[in-house]
């Protein structure tokens, strides 16, 4: 009876430790292909590198003439996010629905209203994402602009750590950054480069009004190009050593930046 009792004891600990499937994930070679077919937010699509040949050729059928971001991937990969049968392929869905920055801006200046675009240029860590988008909820940022490829997406980790400001502000896509921030730059917004490469500190540069602000990657800030465009580059005076901010902070203190100034009107 003793060793009946510790056998269930084992089970339930084993089972405690089983893997939970992720509700973000939509896997197997039909069920995908139905997901792109009826036009489902897709983060990415996930395929098994050297996966079957005819399988293959049907996903990529389905895919012609979608956008939707492909990875390659080993198929270590695939088995460490799903235990079910992928066949090769598997889809990661967004919990969210992206919206479209012209309509948001367009809307905004419509209505007589200012307009606050938070543009994040290759924002890769999720959970810095997840946490910016809580601090521009909280600042009253319009909506976040980001690219389609190479930038942190919308997942479930950076909902979490958004704390539900995900499921508020909006966050639009483009396939073309510097081609968006120019229809913002002709809509009447200023752009405004968060960048070290600057002689102006940021509280002497007017925040007021329609901007766009503009903050870069993680690993080497904004690319050239969108600081080329900018109206106004500025940056966040610092007196240690280390010459750089974590980029979650570092919107924080430009969208405070921001604030202040505007009440101080």
């Amino acid at each position: 009876m003793e060793r009946d009792r510790n056998r269930d004891r084992d089970r339930d600990k084993s089972d405690s430790y089983k893997r939970k499937e992720r509700s973000d994930l939509i896997f197997g070679v039909h069920a995908v292909i139905e997901a792109i077919k009826s036009d489902r937010e897709l983060n990415k699509i996930l395929i098994q590198k050297g996966m079957n040949k005819e399988l293959f050729l049907e996903v990529k059928e389905a895919l012609n003439g979608k956008s939707f971001q492909l990875q390659f991937v080993p198929a270590e990969k695939m088995n460490a996010l799903t235990s079910g049968v992928h066949q090769g392929v598997i889809a990661i869905v967004t919990p969210i629905e992206y919206q479209d920055i012209e309509v948001i801006v367009n809307d905004i200046l419509e209505a007589g209203k200012y307009a606050n675009i938070l543009v994040l240029d290759r924002i890769t860590d999720v959970r810095n994402f997840g946490a910016i988008a809580r601090t521009a909820e909280c600042q009253g940022v319009d909506a976040i602009l980001i690219p389609s490829k190479g930038s942190a997406l919308v997942t479930s980790d950076a909902m979490k750590a958004s704390a539900g400001a995900l499921n508020r502000i909006p966050v639009c896509k483009t396939d073309n950054l510097k081609n968006t921030v120019f229809f913002l730059q002709q809509s009447g917004l200023r752009i405004i480069a968060c960048t070290e490469k600057t002689a102006y500190p940021l509280y002497e540069v007017n925040l007021r009004g329609s901007v766009a602000i503009i903050m870069g990657s993680e690993e080497d800030g904004i690319t050239q190009d969108l600081i080329n465009m900018a109206d106004m580059r500025a940056r966040i005076p610092m007196k240690g050593a280390i010459e750089s901010l974590n980029v979650g902070i570092a919107v924080g203190m430009v969208l405070y930046e921001k604030l202040r100034q505007e009440l101080n009107v």
